[in-house]
């Protein structure tokens, strides 16, 4: 399956929208583009695989896997993508500036209702990050 996002940038950060078979399932928040440099850039447009991770910190969440020059991008709840992200990111259900949202844990749980079950099973799921056609 392919999750598809899609991503505006601006110098204060990147905003996106998550698109399951056409449907927004959310937004998102990312850092600025920065030339891919670790903790402090988003990722490059691509398609990644997604995997499921647990950690403490933030419980039951997804990885992007297969970045290149980079690890450990997770997707987790963020509201303010320069402070609380390091290169990850962020559903969120409301966009409110650039690199800023609200209700992200409510988000990243409707986007996991979504991409969780099918990992579970073992089905890929693929994140295609692209940028709007014209």
């Amino acid at each position: 399956m392919e999750v598809l996002l899609i991503r505006r940038y601006a110098p204060q950060g990147t905003n996106g929208e998550l698109l399951i078979h056409g449907a927004r399932v959310c937004y998102t928040i990312e850092l600025p583009w920065r030339q891919n440099v670790r903790r402090i850039s988003c990722i490059p447009e691509g398609c990644y695989a997604l995997r499921l991770r647990y950690s403490a910190r933030y419980g039951e969440h997804l990885e992007v896997t297969g970045v290149p020059g980079r690890s450990a991008i997770l997707i987790h709840a963020a509201n303010d993508a320069l402070k609380e992200l390091q290169g990850c990111i962020a559903p969120v259900t409301e966009l409110t500036g650039a690199g800023k949202g609200q209700a992200s844990r409510q988000a990243l749980e409707r986007l996991k209702a979504h991409v969780c079950p099918l990992l579970k099973q073992g089905t890929p799921v693929c994140l295609t990050i692209k940028t709007p056609s014209s």
